[in-house]
């Protein structure tokens, strides 16, 4: 390699911020609390990691303060969730600590985003629950 051969350079791509409306945030939590009425989705795990790139998107968006626990726990579901050697307890674990997060948010939220979150809450502690046994 010539050493005096100009390093390529990429330009960075500028991050575009994402705005999210109400209308779409409500619609992710309608979405959401559908699929987990349901049960817990499928064994191949596509249609919860397709869920769980959502939520990472619209997390990302928000500039919302106390959100970054939950962030980190989406994360490591789908990772869970991505790997083949994954134990159902593990997942129980990270649903019962998303449920008590989502708790939390919806205790301080606004835009009547707080019954959707409780319901979220419950849900998620409940599959964990399920999981675990």
């Amino acid at each position: 390699m010539d050493s005096t051969a100009a390093t390529p350079y990429t330009p960075p791509t500028p991050e575009v911020q994402l705005h999210i409306s109400d209308e779409q945030n409500t619609a992710l939590l309608t979405d959401t609390l559908a699929l987990l009425g349901q049960g817990l989705p499928n064994a191949d795990g596509a249609t919860g990691l397709r869920e769980l790139e959502r939520w990472e998107t619209v997390l990302a968006a928000s500039d919302r303060p106390g959100l970054a626990k939950i962030k980190q726990e989406i994360k490591l579901l789908r990772e869970m969730l991505a790997s083949s050697d994954t134990q159902a307890h593990e997942v129980a674990e990270v649903l019962a600590s998303l449920g008590a997060e989502a708790a939390k948010v919806g205790e301080e939220s606004a835009n009547g985003y707080s019954d959707a979150l409780h319901q979220l809450s419950r849900t998620l502690i409940k599959a964990g629950n399920l999981l675990s046994r």
